[in-house]
């Protein structure tokens, strides 16, 4: 079977969803792995590595007969059209943003497999590429905070004086916030976090945070360990709890998400206003809508403050800003699971596996997922 690998077509992606150890991975199941000319040469990986993993280089991908294909970023819907029917796709596909992709994808008979829809149990942790990726993206977002940030992290104690630490504040404590939490410890930070599920903050401790309690008093946490939105009454409560904090930090990380809904909004422009002069703001969910007021995705904000102005920036591709490694991991999730639905070269998907059941999103001419099926029911 013929599985094939092409350059991502979304402008500022620079992953590839197969690495040339992949490439040994499939090729040794039985498969024929065919990369299209320069997919990997942006995160790294040469055309002459795939050649010698025993990838099949081609100058196109031929789509129409493809018995799989892997990506990175959602598919558009030309190429959903383009597929043959019963072509297994394997990828992000962002479902509740990409409508009409997941209508061409239906209507072409393609069996597609959603990264983001990955049941999060222990049996599929080497399948789940959110998570994976928002590992990269919770270390890049301290990168960029340090970037911007015009003091240091660290505390010293010179001879010319004392350098305080910056106080670092997290907010969620997921993959991404966990991340942030150990990275900008180790930069030198003081470091504090909160996150609504009161069983994130051994986490907290674990890396070294502080976590901060808002005596929220319900259960907030949803299946898979994600946490669950808050009603609005409750939501202005958290941020009016919230408010001291983030006037008391100089950098503020936001890193709250819940798959297939706009980002919740945690920090107004008054909260903003009422930080110090200098602080940055990071905001790693600025692509599904933001945490914070204001935050443009792809763009540096600046909101004027007493005596100068505060950043926000709204992160875009934070994972692809680190293209190697971020494939790396990312290839290896899709690997895996094209190798749970691999036996004697074929490809076969099980839907009797609870994994492979709960990650397709369209098969045999319909939506198999149902939030995505409903939302579809309400469009024309």
């Amino acid at each position: 079977m013929q599985v094939g690998v092409g350059r991502e077509q979304r402008a500022g992606e620079r992953r590839v969803a197969a690495t040339p150890e992949t490439v040994r991975q499939l090729t040794a199941l039985g498969l024929n792995v065919v990369v299209e000319g320069g997919a990997g040469t942006e995160a790294g990986f040469p055309d002459a590595a795939f050649k010698e993993a025993g990838a099949t280089m081609i100058a196109e991908l031929p789509l129409e007969s493809l018995d799989v294909l892997l990506h990175v970023r959602p598919l558009t819907p030309e190429t959903a059209g383009r597929l043959r029917p019963g072509t297994i796709t394997i990828g992000f596909a962002s479902p509740a943003s990409e409508l009409p992709t997941v209508r061409a994808l239906a209507a072409a008979g393609v069996t597609s497999f959603a990264l983001e829809l990955v049941p999060r149990i222990s049996r599929a942790q080497s399948m789940d590429a959110l998570s994976s990726q928002s590992l990269v993206a919770g270390y890049r977002a301290v990168l960029e905070a340090a970037l911007r940030y015009p003091r240091f992290f660290p505390l010293y104690m010179t001879a010319a004086g004392t350098i305080p630490p910056a106080r670092v504040l997290v907010l969620g404590a997921g993959v991404a916030g966990l991340q942030a939490i150990g990275t900008a410890k180790r930069l030198g930070a003081r470091v504090s976090a909160n996150d609504i599920r009161a069983a994130s903050a051994d986490e907290v401790a674990s890396m070294g945070g502080t976590f901060i309690n808002l005596d929220l008093d319900a259960a907030v946490e949803a299946t898979g360990g994600y946490a669950r939105e808050l009603g609005e009454d409750r939501a202005r409560r958290q941020r009016g709890l919230l408010a001291p904090h983030v006037a008391a930090a100089d950098v503020l990380i936001t890193t709250a998400a819940i798959p297939g809904r706009a980002a919740p909004l945690l920090v107004t422009t008054d909260m903003v206003a009422g930080m110090r002069a200098g602080s940055v703001v990071v905001d790693l969910a600025a692509e599904s809508g933001g945490n914070v007021e204001g935050v443009i995705a792809g763009q540096d904000v600046q909101v004027p403050v007493v005596g100068g102005f505060v950043t926000l920036v709204g992160l875009r591709d934070a994972a692809s800003a680190m293209p190697s490694d971020a494939s790396r991991l990312f290839a290896k999730n899709v690997s895996n699971l094209l190798a749970l639905m691999t036996a004697d070269g074929r490809v076969a998907p099980d839907f009797d596996d609870e994994v492979v059941a709960g990650a397709c999103l369209t098969c045999g001419g319909s939506v198999r997922h149902a939030a995505t099926a409903a939302a579809l029911e309400e469009q024309p």
